[in-house]
């Protein structure tokens, strides 16, 4: 117990908040939050979330009577969403995953307040150390702790920070109704993470940026979603809302060649390796369309900018000319040399 109130007290430090709890993974931190909601409740989510929220949301949170509308705009539609006596919380992921899609966080908690709805934002892809949403108006911040926070592939973990008391007594009440408590060892392991956080959000920020130059040059790229270049359509709230404006150790992008592409990149690369995971010391690759939001209908899934040919990296600390250089090659591999087999070439004579 000691070892888990240790390690909630420093991530309440980290996102300057009062409280934080701890859960058994980051899903059960999303679904604690959603079942601390009465039935008839409603909530506003964008459109481009994690698979596994949009799970939730769509599959588990109907049967204890909450509904959840999707919208890719929200700054700009939450206020005709919000159903008066109905709409208990707003949802966000910024950046979002897997397009890196940013949210003004402080225009949409502004809106929420002045109808007493609470907003959640899920600050996963970014950590503490890069973006602390209570201080942009956020009435909740969530992490999967797997990932960033412990950053070493060793711990399934969430937690959520507040400052109020009226949520931490809901919070609290169902973290131990429910049982979703973490073990005092990967509480002990995450705690410890921690300690190198900053070094590890510098550096994959640093290759991440590296990596989306190279991508935004390439003539086998359509188009790159990383907030930490100037190109990125939301860099302005990035420079707002990120320290010094990084953009965090994710990027996506889409491959031209479609789906197949995707895939052949995916088998090329020799330092990513294929994973749905993020946020480790370790760099990874995935293609979300067959793998972390296989489970979201296609057409539901493109509205949110999620394409068959989108391919998400997750950037480690491993020296940035070596992941450039990989990713290079990868592409080579996926787009030229099949070209040449099917040529004139040696294969094609």
């Amino acid at each position: 117990m000691r070892r888990r109130d240790n390690f909630e007290a420093a991530v309440a430090g980290l996102e300057n908040a009062r409280y934080a709890l701890a859960f058994s993974s980051g899903s059960a931190t999303t679904a604690n939050i959603l079942q601390s909601l009465a039935g008839g409740s409603h909530v506003v989510s964008i459109s481009d979330v994690y698979g596994g929220t949009h799970r939730y949301f769509t599959k588990v949170a109907a049967a204890h009577g909450v509904e959840v509308t999707f919208t890719p705009t929200i700054e700009t539609d939450v206020a005709k969403l919000i159903r008066p006596n109905e709409t208990r919380l707003i949802w966000i992921e910024s950046p979002s995953n897997p397009t890196l899609g940013l949210v003004d966080i402080r225009a949409v908690a502004t809106i929420a307040h002045q109808h007493g709805i609470q907003v959640v934002v899920d600050n996963t892809f970014l950590s503490p150390y890069i973006q602390n949403p209570l201080d942009h108006g956020a009435d909740i911040v969530i992490h999967s702790v797997t990932k960033y926070i412990n950053g070493h592939s060793d711990v399934l973990m969430g937690v959520a920070a507040f400052n109020s008391d009226e949520i931490k007594t809901r919070l609290t009440f169902l973290q131990n109704a429910i049982g979703a408590v973490p073990s005092a060892f990967d509480c002990w392991l995450a705690h410890r993470g921690l300690k190198t956080l900053h070094l590890r959000a510098r550096e994959a920020t640093t290759n991440a940026t590296l990596i989306a130059r190279a991508l935004e040059a390439s003539p086998h790229v359509q188009a790159v979603n990383y907030p930490g270049i100037d190109s990125h359509p939301h860099r302005k709230i990035a420079l707002k809302q990120h320290r010094n404006g990084m953009g965090g150790g994710m990027l996506s992008f889409r491959i031209k060649g479609g789906r197949e592409a995707a895939e052949r990149f995916c088998q090329s690369t020799q330092l990513f390796v294929l994973a749905e995971s993020l946020g480790g010391v370790e760099s990874l690759v995935e293609v979300p369309g067959s793998m972390t939001h296989a489970g979201i209908p296609k057409e539901q899934r493109e509205i949110a900018g999620v394409f068959d040919d989108l391919i998400r990296l997750s950037c480690g600390i491993e020296d940035g000319e070596d992941l450039k250089a990989d990713v290079l090659q990868a592409l080579e591999k996926a787009l030229v040399a099949p070209k040449i087999n099917n040529g004139n070439g040696t294969n094609g004579a």
